[in-house]
């Protein structure tokens, strides 16, 4: 059973930490699925704290994913109507893949801050560039926690396959 735990955790892993880049996939919830596999692993060294702690990571990083481009679409000087055209984007951007998940809420904000105020394009601009940059800040996010969790994960294997 260890085996088969084993490579569940490095593949989980492994296309979870590709999924944080992918949209498409949810890597860090991939990721911690893999971590899970592994804390089950009669070898692991891996305490119930940290498995809380991971865990709460997870929740938080997959939450603010979505709550992020809302915003920072605020942050960059948008109204009420370019954090709602931005979240709209999320979720819209949802069904187009990756690309739609990375330029809806760009567009989503600066539609609705046009539609809003038609005049002030600048401020749509900046309103969608910081959905945009949502998008990366919450990618870091997901990947820097996703690749620390796949580390402990292969650590872990190869000292048992080792």
């Amino acid at each position: 059973m260890d085996t088969l735990l084993s490579v569940l955790a490095v593949l989980f892993g492994v296309v979870g930490c590709v999924g944080c880049i992918i949209p498409v996939l949810p890597g860090v919830v991939l990721v911690y699925a893999g971590y899970l596999c592994l804390y089950f692993c009669s070898y692991a060294e891996i305490s119930i704290t940290w498995l809380v702690v991971f865990g709460v990571l997870t929740l938080l990083v997959s939450v603010l994913d979505y709550i992020l481009p809302s915003y920072m679409t605020k942050k960059f000087g948008g109204s009420k109507a370019g954090e709602r055209g931005a979240m709209a984007g999320v979720i819209a951007g949802m069904f187009f893949g990756p690309v739609g998940i990375i330029v809806a809420p760009f567009v989503g904000a600066v539609i609705a801050e046009l539609i809003n105020d038609n005049r002030d394009r600048q401020r749509a601009l900046r309103s969608g560039l910081g959905s945009f940059l949502s998008f990366f800040i919450g990618t870091g996010a997901k990947l820097a926690i996703s690749m620390w969790m796949t580390i402990e994960i292969v650590v872990d294997v190869c000292k048992y396959a080792f």
